[in-house]
């Protein structure tokens, strides 16, 4: 009687750490959309709301901590159950670096309103950021569902992302290159793409926390970046 009363304790506990992590991904997939949407239609206040909602997340990420802290403290999880726990706490920290990423794309749409406008720019950045949210979307799934299978997939969809970046890159230096008033509305929107690259880099991430959770290793081969444009990953790592 005693091990049912704690085993269900435990799983209350999972329920629950679980439960905020599904809801700060909620809040994550938000913000992506509702960046690209304030870069695409110039809309400061729409920025303005996203970076008053990444406070949500960050709060949402140290509940997310206390809990998991508190639960391998009390309970003492092994095998499995311990596997649950540190996946939960790496996911939620990638989450919040994907807001990250996703605030500092409203930071500077703030001051690309005021600039000569790129054109066909945002609406690439916009497929761009589309696309990383719909792998986000999926890789939350496939750890609610266990599924090895869809988080393998997520890992396949990241080199579109980086192919993606990489047409964007070219597509700014002839900008840049054609025309001074350029340079500096094109750097700005070549860190938002970077940053939205990186984005896609962290979903990985958690899909490979899936698969890490059910079958108790990571994937065996590393991943082949399609990013040949730095080799410096984390240059363009936004101001939190």
């Amino acid at each position: 009687m005693n091990d049912t009363h704690i085993v269900s304790g435990f799983d209350r506990d999972l329920e629950s750490v679980q439960a905020h992590i599904m809801k700060m991904g909620g809040l994550v997939e938000q913000n992506i959309l509702e960046a690209a949407k304030s870069l695409r239609e110039r809309d400061e206040e729409l920025s303005e709301r996203v970076l008053k909602s990444d406070k949500a997340i960050d709060a949402l990420e140290e509940v997310i901590n206390e809990e998991a802290s508190r639960i391998i403290a009390l309970r003492a999880p092994a095998a499995v159950d311990l596997r649950v726990i540190l996946s939960v706490m790496k996911i939620a920290g990638n989450l919040e670096r994907i807001g990250d990423y996703a605030k500092n794309m409203a930071k500077r749409n703030s001051v690309l309103v005021h600039m000569t406008p790129v054109d066909g720019a945002r609406s690439a950045l916009g497929r761009m950021a589309r696309e990383v949210q719909l792998m986000l979307k999926d890789a939350l799934d496939a750890y609610i569902q266990r599924d090895v299978e869809l988080a393998y997939e997520i890992l396949d969809r990241d080199r579109e992302i980086d192919q993606m970046y990489n047409a964007l890159f070219r597509e700014f230096l002839t900008f840049m290159m054609e025309d001074p008033r350029y340079i500096t509305p094109c750097m700005h929107l070549h860190f938002i793409a970077k940053n939205t690259e990186r984005m896609g880099d962290h979903v990985t991430a958690i899909a490979e926390q899936v698969i890490y959770l059910v079958t108790g290793s990571m994937p065996d081969e590393s991943r082949i970046k399609e990013d040949n444009t730095s080799r410096d990953p984390e240059a363009s790592v936004p101001n939190s």
